[in-house]
């Protein structure tokens, strides 16, 4: 039976929840969670509380409700002018109430309950404000506050992502959960319309500055918005986290995904090794499909190698199986990751997001007529997808897996491929390999072809090096097939003196049916043996 008491100390009213266990075992302590907003949130979700433990679902856990007298002051770190007119500005006294919570209140109530006293047993949490100088207490007291709930706190508050980009350092025995809901700040037209990006770049940062990506779980719900209902139902899976079923106060079991970076799990493929991810671009606000597979094997002393692939959902099975296959010791090539790049569709072809992700900025005029009259979809978006693959996606797979970044693979078909080489003529160093498959050089009226004496100034300075690889059916499109006939050509004098190149027309094959052989082909390229340019 669960059991509140409304007490008050140093003139705050306090709400103390008390776990079914608290009057049975009297020998026993429990962890304690101070709940920032009097409790609303726990006291919301009591019954579910005392039912989760009784399934054994949820550690017994004390929790204290502090009711703030100025929570626009209190739940603040720093002075900042207020966000609508007539409203006072934010005091900033979060480092005097935080001090308050961690020196008076807590030693009152270690004093009249039974609780474990440590970091490790004593979270903080809260949703909003309340999240975040729940955040701040684990900057300031990590002596005290080794636990932290953090309920769609407001990282849009002004100067929080710098400080914690330059300033904040975290306890690293710190275990934090983090959630937002995808809605949250959509209908705002002020700086809390950042909800979103700025929680995914916030727990970014936070492994950044120290945090084990394991301790760290960030979750965001699909329709979740910015209230007490959303937060109420997330401080529950924050209790589950922040104090695992089974696990005494200060040991920290497995991550059960890799929780930075905006990803979360969906997924385990069909293809044994394999995982999938959805992942919201900081940027641009895009979900991607990702999926991964991994060698069933101990990594190199310098880790994996990666091919990153593009179209994934009309790719990535057919690769992680061959590689699967053909990666098989002692006689295999060498095994490496597969990341597939995809979209959130049952489509092996993605139309719309893809000329937005694969293409450079065109005007229609500059562009040929599509076969069927429609106009063209929204274009010229490669540089924030590369944006992502760099700032985002690369880090988050660091963090499932050891990754040798110098043996790095892109793999683009058709527009994909353009893709791929617009990575090499623009951003040379970013890949070791290059694979376009049918590449689209027909974009933008051929500008690749304009943009090749930048690329050969560097080959011929000396100043690059890398592997590429084109593949093209022989019943593909006559111009397609000249255009990577004449790049291939252009790119020959240098191959052995920058380049390692290697061009194959497949006979017999189209522009669809040219991936399955060219898989293959690109496996053997990309292999440890061959990729010394």
């Amino acid at each position: 039976m669960m059991h509140f008491e409304r007490i008050e100390r140093l003139g705050r009213k306090l709400l103390v929840y008390l776990p079914p266990s608290y009057h049975v075992d009297e020998s026993r302590a429990f962890p304690v969670a101070y709940v920032q907003d009097g409790g609303e949130l726990f006291e919301m979700v009591s019954n579910q509380l005392d039912h989760l433990v009784r399934q054994g679902r949820l550690q017994e856990i004390i929790y204290v409700g502090i009711a703030p007298h100025d929570r626009n002051a209190e739940y603040t770190p720093w002075p900042a002018p207020e966000l609508f007119a007539g409203y006072p500005d934010f005091g900033g006294r979060g480092r005097e109430y935080v001090d308050e919570v961690a020196d008076r209140l807590k030693p009152l109530v270690d004093e009249r309950y039974r609780t474990l006293r440590g970091p490790e047993s004593t979270a903080i949490m809260g949703g909003s404000f309340g999240g975040l100088v729940s955040l701040f207490a684990g900057v300031w007291r990590p002596d005290v506050f080794g636990r932290l709930g953090l309920l769609s706190a407001s990282f849009w508050f002004e100067g929080v992502l710098p400080f914690l980009r330059e300033q904040a350092v975290f306890d690293r025995g710190i275990r934090v959960y983090m959630s937002v809901g995808d809605c949250e700040g959509i209908y705002k037209d002020n700086i809390q319309r950042h909800m979103v990006p700025y929680s995914i770049e916030a727990a970014d940062v936070l492994v950044r500055r120290g945090i084990p990506a394991e301790q760290l779980l960030f979750e965001m719900r699909e329709g979740g918005t910015h209230d007490h209902l959303y937060m109420a139902e997330k401080l529950l899976k924050a209790a589950a986290w922040l104090f695992p079923v089974g696990v005494d106060a200060g040991a920290v079991p497995p991550a059960k995904v890799a929780p930075a970076w905006g990803a979360r799990e969906i997924s385990r493929s069909g293809i044994p090794g394999s995982r999938v991810w959805k992942m919201l671009a900081k940027k641009t606000g895009r979900e991607y499909r990702i999926s991964v597979w991994l060698p069933d094997v101990e990594p190199p002393s310098d880790g994996f190698s990666v091919l990153y692939s593009l179209d994934a959902n009309a790719t990535f099975g057919s690769l992680a199986e061959a590689m699967r296959l053909q990666g098989r010791k002692p006689h295999g090539i060498e095994p490496q990751a597969i990341v597939g790049i995809g979209y959130d569709s049952e489509q092996p072809i993605v139309t719309e997001p893809r000329f937005c992700d694969y293409t450079t900025p065109a005007d229609p005029s500059e562009l040929p007529e599509r076969p069927d009259g429609s106009a063209w979809p929204k274009v010229g978006g490669a540089d924030a997808f590369a944006d992502f693959i760099e700032e985002e996606l690369k880090p988050f797979i660091e963090s499932l897996a050891p990754i040798n970044r110098a043996r790095q693979s892109l793999f683009g078909h058709s527009l994909g491929g353009f893709f791929a080489l617009h990575m090499l003529f623009s951003r040379p160093g970013t890949y070791h390999t290059y694979i376009a498959g049918s590449p689209s050089i027909w974009w933008k009226d051929r500008q690749l072809m304009k943009r090749w004496p930048e690329l050969e100034e560097r080959l011929r300075r000396g100043a690059m090096e890398a592997s590429v690889l084109i593949g093209i059916g022989a019943g593909e499109k006559p111009s397609m097939i000249e255009d990577a006939e004449r790049l291939h050509e252009l790119m020959l004098p240098y191959d052995g003196a920058g380049l390692r190149l290697r061009f194959r027309k497949f006979e017999d094959e189209g522009h669809v049916s040219v991936l399955h052989p060219l898989i293959s082909e690109m496996l053997r390229f990309i292999g440890r043996k061959e990729t010394t340019v």
